[in-house]
């Protein structure tokens, strides 16, 4: 071989390198382009298909970023300063840890461990902890991330504890439970003493030291409601909890000052899935995944006002924080439903990705 056509050769696939570098920069730029600061307040959508979290421009209704949350994503909630977002892996109880993700680096951190606790579902962020049900042992429980612990569990002995609700004082927690058809109303009660001194023994003849047990007790009460209880939501004042029951296809509605069920509204909501209560507490909405619609109820009145058409099914529901908007995770239609809670008519579409269902909100503080 001359030395001259050795040369073109090199020259040659030097060029091909080049090329080739250079169409992978320009297939690359897009998402490098598209890397934005998460805005504030952000939307936080789930895709159960692609397992990510998507970040969500509410003022654009455009994704600003994506990061990776595990296998079988559901629920996900927002820190209180909106910096962090959790996620339930959930898996029907073949899993058993929160994912976390920075929300301002866009990326995801170490995942939560919750050990013996599987099928994490339901979550809250109240009192600056994550608050999750554990359906694989009829549990719910508490994780505080500035120790990096799981610091109170408490079972439940109900079957698929599913979703969960906590006060803003942390005094009561609210739980539904699917299979047994109830809801858990757990109230936290003055502590227990205990005769056991905190340290060393007492005097001779001194009668026993009391020691407040941490945390203080709970008490439940089961409340029997319908079948397939699973999405609910408490209404602003406090004084009612509204719990679709989605196998009877009723709302069941109950008293908090009786803890009784005060009515039950024959509404024909077979497979519902959410039940959300708008800021302003005047309107109730449910989701189902085995229908197109999300049907609206006057909260006052107790009386459906209206049927909105989203697609061929809906799971998560999340109400936008000044009331103007609620978005409609459709998973078999692989978008969120916007709606326009003024005309109560959808107004746009997100994607997310596949299959979304985990709705939450996040608002940097």
């Amino acid at each position: 071989m001359s030395p001259s056509i050795g040369s073109t050769r090199i020259l040659f696939a030097m060029k091909l390198m080049a090329a080739a570098l250079l169409l992978m920069e320009i297939a690359f730029a897009p998402s490098i382009l598209s890397a934005q600061p998460s805005p504030s307040p952000a939307l936080l959508a789930l895709s159960k298909h692609d397992h990510t979290l998507a970040i969500v421009d509410p003022a654009t209704l455009k994704v600003v970023a994506r990061a990776p949350v595990g296998n079988d994503p559901h629920e996900v909630i927002a820190s209180t300063d909106g910096k962090t977002a959790y996620v339930s892996n959930y898996g029907f109880g073949a899993f058993n840890t929160l994912a976390v993700i920075d929300l301002v680096a866009q990326k995801p951190l170490a995942p939560v461990d919750l050990g013996a606790l599987r099928g994490p579902h339901g979550l809250t962020f109240v009192g600056g902890k994550t608050w999750f049900t554990a359906e694989g042992a009829k549990a719910i429980g508490s994780y505080d991330p500035a120790t990096k612990k799981i610091d109170w569990v408490l079972g439940t002995g109900q079957n698929r504890t599913h979703m969960i609700y906590v006060t803003q004082d942390l005094q009561r927690i609210y739980t539904t439970n699917v299979s047994s058809g109830t809801v858990s109303i757990i109230e936290k009660s003055a502590a227990r003493p205990s005769a056991a001194p905190p340290s060393g023994q007492p005097a001779p003849g001194a009668p026993p030291r009391p020691m407040a047990i941490p945390g203080g007790d709970w008490n439940e009460i089961v409340v029997r409601v319908g079948d397939g209880s699973e999405g609910f939501d408490v209404t602003p004042d406090g004084k009612e909890i509204w719990v679709a029951n989605a196998h009877d296809g009723t709302i069941s509605i109950i008293a908090m000052q009786e803890k009784t069920v005060s009515q039950t509204l024959n509404v024909n909501l077979r497979s519902a899935n959410r039940l959300k209560i708008t800021p302003d507490g005047k309107l109730a909405l449910v989701s189902m995944l085995g229908a197109g619609d999300v049907a609206v109820f006057d909260v006052a009145s107790r009386k459906e006002i209206k049927r909105i058409p989203v697609g061929h099914g809906a799971a998560g529901i999340e109400m936008q924080p000044d009331g103007s908007r609620v978005y409609v995770a459709c998973t078999p239609d692989n978008y969120v439903a916007v709606i326009d809670l003024k005309s109560l008519a959808v107004v746009g579409h997100i994607d997310v990705g596949q299959e979304p269902d985990g709705l939450a909100w996040a608002v940097r503080r």
